[in-house]
């Protein structure tokens, strides 16, 4: 493995630590930075939290057994529960729960190191889905630690590689590996921030 992590590397790999460490802690707690310095007390998440749908018709994880959601075609994943999924997409797009967006970070995560440092055979449906709380952030904070393995491995020359990664539900393929950095980091950027604003919805909604 490298010692030396290129320049050109380095600031967005400090944006992917802060990113999915401020993630994992606002799923957590006990407390997260509030972005002056000043902490915020954070409860853990429970399962009803976890699953909950704030609006008719949002997609969700589900048992298999169930079948999928309404506006779904199939649930994706391995083990008893699935994501609420299916192409073309519905338009407008769904709405979706926490443990949706949980799970396809989760996901993306996984599949993007195990198609850059892996075996590149994994699908979604090889992906376990969890169906509680403390499952699902084990499995977010295990895939946080195997990204951030497979951007190690990644010398300056490695960043202008196109196929470096070639996660097949995505453009990584044609795509050069710092841009593929860069994506990953919006995703945890953005997906992260969504589901800060739920945990602040469920809270003034549930007390």
């Amino acid at each position: 493995m490298r010692t030396h992590t290129p320049p050109r590397l380095a600031p967005l790999l400090a944006q992917y630590d802060w990113a999915a460490g401020r993630l994992l802690n606002r799923l957590t707690g006990p407390a997260v930075d509030s972005g002056d310095g000043e902490p915020v007390e954070v409860p853990p998440m429970t399962d009803e939290e976890y699953l909950w749908e704030p609006v008719p018709g949002a997609w969700s994880l589900r048992r298999h057994v169930d079948g999928p959601g309404q506006g779904a075609t199939r649930l994706v994943g391995g083990g008893e529960w699935g994501r609420d999924g299916g192409v073309p997409h519905p338009w407008p797009p769904p709405f979706t729960t926490i443990a949706w967006r949980m799970s396809h970070v989760t996901e993306m995560l996984t599949l993007r190191a195990e198609y850059t440092v892996g075996g590149r055979s994994r699908t979604v449906d090889d992906v376990v889905q969890p169906g509680d709380a403390a499952g699902a952030v084990t499995a977010l904070a295990t895939a946080v630690d195997a990204w951030r393995r497979a951007l190690t491995t990644a010398d300056d020359a490695a960043l202008d590689e196109v196929g470096r990664s070639t996660y097949p539900y995505g453009g990584d393929a044609e795509d050069a590996f710092v841009d593929v950095v860069w994506w990953v980091n919006q995703e945890v950027l953005h997906h992260g921030a969504e589901i800060a604003l739920l945990r602040d919805l469920y809270r003034v909604q549930h007390g």
